[in-house]
């Protein structure tokens, strides 16, 4: 069976930073795609970031504040996040596929077969 556990969220200040880490296990996801998504308080889940063997993807809001990274060995992702906004406060989770993707493929929820509960991030003004 397939868990997939992530941590790291908590409350911090405007310009603060953050890293969450997910671990995976039951499987290897080496050579896989793992992503970070997340859902703000009344909205839809979005996608973050996603790293996919020797690609990376990010959506625009976040580009040149996250970085995302992975240990395959560790069969664990992480997601770094820099210069945090309100804006970024949200529930963010950790999602692993068993397929490859590419592109916007990677960025689709859809692709996407295990995915953690969540841990929440609060960014303060």
């Amino acid at each position: 069976q397939v868990h997939v556990i992530e941590t790291g969220g908590g409350l911090v200040q405007t310009g603060g930073s953050l890293r969450l880490s997910c671990a995976a296990s039951g499987r290897t996801f080496s050579g896989y795609p793992m992503g970070w998504f997340r859902q703000a308080p009344g909205q839809e889940r979005e996608f973050v970031a996603a790293s996919m063997t020797y690609n990376t993807y990010y959506t625009d809001s976040v580009k040149g504040r996250f970085t995302i990274s992975r240990d395959n060995a560790k069969n664990t992702v992480y997601l770094q996040m820099n210069s945090l906004k309100p804006e970024d406060t949200a529930l963010y989770y950790c999602a692993a596929s068993k397929n490859s993707c590419a592109g916007v493929g990677c960025q689709r929820q859809s692709t996407y077969d295990y995915w953690g509960q969540g841990t929440q991030v609060l960014v303060s003004s």
